[in-house]
């Protein structure tokens, strides 16, 4: 926008300054108003004109009760909002009254719908709507369907292109003299939503079972821990909650989104995922990987979106603190409560390539060892990102459907932190040139770590390269159940199949950037295998790692071996080494042989970050041939958790109590202790601060409340301590209808 407001004289300073590029001022807010006046008049009114001889209204009804046909048909009942929310290109009624019964052949009245301060019919921020005897689908319209006395009763068609948002509603009257207008009347406001059950809107899902799910259903599961060990935990995405609609509204305002462009998914997918986190104009949540959250909330101790949200909506500023499925989680909110069907997905091994070259390197020194300081790429244990699901009339046909989006900041995107949509059918065969951000998702997934030693003079040697463990694993949850459903071949095709094959060459085609291997001397080993698994494990207790040989040749070797055991965050950047071993292997030909190596709770528990997640690298040369085998893993304690129970019988609007109860498992005092606990439809997220709780000691939190809404809810708890974090429990309970 060129501003030439250097050329105003000083007296117009509080007027809007001059654009030379167009009349009327930047329009993104949904929240501001202009003036509507009431009495439009054509010319001199004359004397002994009265307004109250012309047709006026009286009252008009929007039929905006839960229980009423306009929420019902809309599905936008579950909605705590008492105003009128509707689905875009579907029908909905209301009802006006006049002050004398309406004469179709004399009156004229018409209809109004605004957004914003500057509306404008072409921008769709004013629309007009002429009563007429035909509804058009996909078109605006109105027609009476009943009259009665002095009242009728209309059936009004949105068109299904419309933007989402908040509009302001009134009836124009025309009299000789001018336009009578209803006065301004917050009551009648309408929001309109996408429509994911309107065959014409760019959103629309076939399937009831799963826009009950991506739509409807206001409680998910995340999956977190690592391929080896799936664990889940239930989120709260609370998208019906009181004030959460309007707090995703204000997210496209915050976003300086155009009111124009609000009704294209696309679009506001794209400013989204940027107004999520808070690298830029101080978006919603501050991510933070660094173990301390002093002054905001410990990223694992939310347990669902609506407190993130509200809070953001009346502080306006970034709330702490956020790691990916907390931004994943409020992403989806937003997602579903604006009508685009939407879902978290979990990719385990998840490649953060720095360069963007498919080649993620871990270099290591001439005696096998990991080399932090050259090493720059990390692989997350997990990364959450969101699908949402629209058509792409950008792209070429068979690109749309499910869409990558991720409000985590982890690489710039045209200058933002921000990532997607892209089209995961387009990731899948290697289609990497359409926008947008593809070939970041397809290294995400499809990444080679290369294993390189470097020599002292600088000569650098590639020891292994391992094709498979970025991206072997994508999961969401099913629908209709809290279980896990494995969709890793909507991303890729099968490892070592010809399709994928052809897919890596299309994505390298259109840009990707792969290094050959003839870069770089390579030679596998081939005739010693190394395998290395770890027990199941209880935080706070001991347990042991085994390293196994198999030496398939006809020679005898000796193996010099380093373990090296290392506490790391979730995103595999490495807190600190906390265990070295090192040993010497005798493998006898054609044989294996396992060594167990014990890792003590002392050794780890002081260091230990909240995720209670390892990383282990095991590194081995064999003496006689100078070869180095290097294998990694990631481990994962298992967390105890908390236990929810409630008491006596659960009916909608009468008192009840849940109790939350926790033992300490470890072998220390648990300091600080906070325990949050909510249900989407139950009750409001309640907090609880404990001082401390002592080795072995129980803990018991009961908590009255009064359950809003019938059926089968969540109730979902977490706990958080300075040593003990990714505590978590849920119910399932049935509520009564009173």
């Amino acid at each position: 926008m060129y501003r030439m407001s250097e050329t105003m004289s000083t007296n117009e300073e509080n007027k809007l300054p001059l654009n030379g590029r167009r009349a009327i001022p930047p329009n993104y807010s949904n929240d501001e108003e202009n003036e509507v006046p009431e009495m439009e008049a054509f010319g001199l009114i004359p004397r002994g004109f009265n307004p109250r001889d012309y047709l006026r209204v009286v009252d008009i009804y929007m039929f905006k009760e839960p229980q009423e046909i306009n929420k019902q048909e809309h599905h936008t009942d579950k909605y705590y909002n008492p105003k009128l929310i509707v689905r875009r290109g579907q029908a909905f009624q209301i009802q006006i009254d006049f002050n004398r019964p309406y004469k179709p052949e004399t009156d004229q009245f018409w209809l109004e719908f605004l957004m914003g301060r500057y509306p404008q019919r072409n921008k769709g921020t004013y629309i007009p709507i002429l009563v007429g005897n035909v509804l058009k689908p996909g078109q605006w319209g109105a027609k009476i369907i009943h009259r009665e006395n002095n009242s009728i009763r209309l059936s009004i068609m949105s068109s299904t292109t419309c933007i989402i948002g908040k509009f302001r509603f009134y009836v124009a009257v025309l009299t000789p003299y001018g336009i009578l207008r209803t006065r301004r009347n917050a009551a009648t406001d309408t929001y309109i939503l996408f429509n994911p059950w309107c065959q014409l809107d760019a959103v629309y899902m076939d399937d009831e079972k799963e826009r009950e799910e991506y739509v409807l259903n206001d409680v998910g599961v995340v999956f977190h821990g690592n391929v080896e060990d799936v664990k889940s935990r239930s989120w709260s995405y609370g998208q019906f909650e009181e004030n959460v609609l309007d707090a995703c509204l204000f997210l496209m305002d915050k976003a300086e989104l155009e009111l124009s462009g609000r009704g294209n998914p696309i679009k506001i997918c794209r400013v989204a995922s940027a107004v999520i986190n808070s690298r830029d104009e101080d978006g919603v949540i501050a991510g933070s990987w660094s173990n301390s959250y002093d002054y905001g909330v410990a990223p694992s101790a939310w347990t669902g979106s609506v407190d993130i949200l509200l809070e953001y909506y009346s502080s306006k500023q970034p709330v702490r603190y956020g790691q990916c499925w907390v931004f994943a989680g409020v992403f989806n909110t937003f997602l579903r409560c604006l009508g685009i069907p939407a879902r978290l997905i979990t990719n385990y091994s998840s490649a953060h390539d720095n360069n963007a070259n498919l080649r993620l390197d871990f270099f290591l020194d001439d005696e096998g060892k990991v080399d932090t300081r050259l090493t720059k790429d990390s692989i997350w244990n997990y990364h959450c990102w969101n699908e949402a699901w629209m058509t792409r009339p950008d792209l070429p046909v068979g690109f749309g459907g499910w869409q990558v989006v991720d409000g985590t900041p982890q690489e710039t995107s045209d200058g933002m932190y921000r990532c997607g949509p892209a089209s995961v059918q387009a990731i899948k065969h290697g289609h990497v040139c359409f926008q947008f951000d593809a070939p970041f998702v397809y290294a995400e997934v499809n990444g080679d770590i290369f294993y390189t030693r470097v020599e002292k003079n600088g000569t650098q040697v590639v020891e292994k390269i391992d094709t498979t463990r970025v991206g072997q694993l994508i999961v969401t949850k099913e629908v209709g159940g809290d279980g896990m459903v494995d969709i890793t071949e909507e991303y890729k095709f099968r490892e070592g199949s010809d399709e994928e094959r052809l897919a890596l060459e299309t994505a390298v085609m259109y840009g990707v950037k792969k290094q050959t291997i003839q870069d770089t001397t390579y030679q596998p080993q081939t005739d010693v295998d190394m395998d290395f698994q770890a027990q199941k494990a209880v935080l706070g207790n001991d347990f042991k790692v085994t390293i196994t040989f198999r030496n398939k040749s006809r020679n005898s070797y000796t193996a010099t071996t380093y373990l090296s055991g290392n506490i790391v965050f979730y995103t595999g950047v490495t807190k600190s080494e906390f265990k070295k071993h090192s040993f010497s292997a005798k493998l006898e030909p054609s044989s294996s042989s396992s060594f167990d190596i014990v890792i003590k709770s002392s050794e780890y528990m002081s260091e230990l970050l909240e995720q209670a997640s390892f990383h282990f690298f095991v590194t081995a040369r064999i003496n006689e041939t100078g070869k180095i085998l290097a294998v990694q893993k990631a481990v994962m304690l298992e967390i105890p958790t908390l236990r929810i129970k409630t008491k006596g019988e659960l009916v909608a609007g009468k008192e009840a109590s849940v109790i939350v109860e926790f033992t300490n498992p470890l072998k220390q005092t648990l300091e600080n202790v906070m325990l949050r606990l909510e249900g989407p439809g139950v009750l409001r997220t309640m907090k609880k601060q404990f001082g401390r709780i002592p080795m072995n000691s129980t803990l018991t939190w009961e908590v009255k409340f009064f359950p809003m809404r019938p059926g089968l809810r969540k109730l979902i708890a977490s706990l958080n301590s300075d040593a003990l974090r990714h505590v978590y429990g849920e119910l399932n309970v049935q509520i009564q209808k009173p």
